[in-house]
């Protein structure tokens, strides 16, 4: 069942403008409390037709963080435009730079393939995120 939802998930999103959903996101993110009470930042870096959230990167006032994996876990890792950046397992980005401890951070925002009215998440199936947010 998860699988035959992953698939219509990625359907539909490749069929809509992810540049005008992803600026439009971007915007709401910007203007939430929860950014504007964050200093570090955890995002993730867009793999195709997943929303792009590199533009906060404008944001000079905050530190934004990469995750990297390693192994079955995710690494958290300081991220600027200047960071280096490798292809990961999963044809994503990610920093070759060392990993910091993830209870720094204020607010992670994780991907997700699609999301219910009460805020359940559907991942891409590797359980990453969900084994690195039961740790913080």
């Amino acid at each position: 069942m998860k699988d035959d939802l992953r698939r219509w998930a990625k359907a539909v999103r490749a069929s809509l403008d992810m540049k005008s959903i992803s600026a439009e996101l971007v915007e709401i993110l910007l203007q939430s409390k929860e950014y504007g009470r964050a200093k570090n930042i955890m995002i993730f870096y867009p793999k195709d037709n997943e929303v792009n959230l590199l533009p906060i990167l404008e944001d000079k006032t905050k530190k934004f963080y990469l995750p990297k994996i390693d192994g079955d876990n995710l690494q958290c890792c300081p991220f600027t435009e200047d960071t280096i950046l490798s292809d990961s397992v999963f044809n994503t980005k990610e920093p070759v730079s060392e990993a910091c401890n993830p209870a720094l951070m204020d607010l992670i925002i994780v991907p997700a393939l699609v999301c219910d009215r009460d805020n359940y998440r559907l991942g891409y199936g590797k359980g990453f995120y969900d084994r690195f947010l039961q740790n913080l």
